[in-house]
């Protein structure tokens, strides 16, 4: 068995703030014996509009927020203590002036070995709620990254939205997944609604683990104009939190609590692949899936 944590955070649009407090995070994490910590979609920034998003963005060699995840994990490298990170970030687009909405992995060393780029992107507008264009400073993925191998399991990314599209998921346990992983900034809305309907759906549709790390609370993004007039800046975003770790038979074995809402948090539970072999033996949904009747398997 492997310990990991699904991390939950009130990102704002600060890089330099956001990068102090996931190292903050990682600290914690570290001082509980957690090997992989998960962190949310947007860890760097959450921006208060499109244009916003595309002033704030930088790349993997700029960004002070991702440069502090380094300097910490080659620190705690250089003494011995050893903690994988995965975490959603923002990367300029080179196709185009929209950016990039990618969840990262980093090993031991402070090195990005894995990089997975958001496929589907929210573009809806919610009843009586907030109207969402990801579409307006995000260029959409293309591609399934494979899953790869962790101290942990075979871990396969997706962020947010993904969750909502089944064959994402489906793809990745027939590439070999065993734990899936959709951070996320959920609106209050639809995660009152869906969030835990979606998470145990993806775990019981793959019998693997699933874990969701959220972004909560209202979340303080003022840009230039904002700060420049000084006046106190109303957040209108808020995050519906609740991170998430579920295992393969669909049960919630982790949760942040609603006294946890915009704050900095740690669900944490076992990884145990062995129980996972004995869902997928009890219950043996790869061997019976009739693709001869639906014409492609995913």
């Amino acid at each position: 068995m492997v310990l990991v944590a699904a991390g939950q955070l009130n990102s704002s649009s600060s890089l330099i703030e956001n990068g102090q407090t996931v190292v903050k995070l990682i600290s914690k994490a570290v001082e509980l014996g957690i090997k992989i910590l998960f962190l949310p979609e947007a860890s760097d920034y959450l921006a208060k509009n499109a244009s916003h998003s595309k002033k704030l963005v930088k790349s993997i060699d700029e960004s002070p927020f991702v440069l502090e995840i380094q300097k910490k994990l080659q620190d705690l490298h250089s003494k011995g203590i050893f903690i994988n990170i995965n975490v959603g970030i923002h990367e300029p687009s080179p196709n185009s002036d929209r950016t990039q909405n990618t969840s990262i992995w980093f090993n031991e060393k402070g090195e990005i070995t894995q990089r997975y780029q958001k496929i589907h992107l929210f573009d809806v507008d919610v009843a009586n709620g907030p109207i969402l264009r990801e579409s307006e400073s995000v260029e959409p993925g293309s591609q399934v990254l494979p899953p790869f191998d962790t101290i942990a399991g075979k871990v396969a990314l997706g962020i947010c939205y993904d969750i909502r599209f089944p064959e994402l998921a489906l793809r990745q346990r027939s590439l070999g997944a065993q734990i899936l992983t959709f951070p996320s900034a959920f609106t209050v809305r639809t995660g009152a609604a869906h969030w835990h309907l979606l998470g145990r759906s993806r775990a019981i549709d793959t019998q693997s683990y699933v874990i969701m790390a959220a972004q909560s609370g209202p979340h303080n993004t003022p840009d230039e104009e904002d700060l420049a007039n000084g006046t106190d800046f109303k957040p209108t975003r808020i995050s519906y939190g609740h991170s998430l770790i579920i295992d393969p038979w669909g049960t919630i074995i982790a949760e942040t609590s609603d006294i946890d809402v915009g704050k900095t948090a740690l669900a944490i539970a076992d990884i145990d692949l062995d129980q996972l072999e004995i869902v997928r033996k009890n219950m043996p949904l790869w061997s019976q899936r009739r693709s001869d009747v639906f014409g492609y398997d995913v």
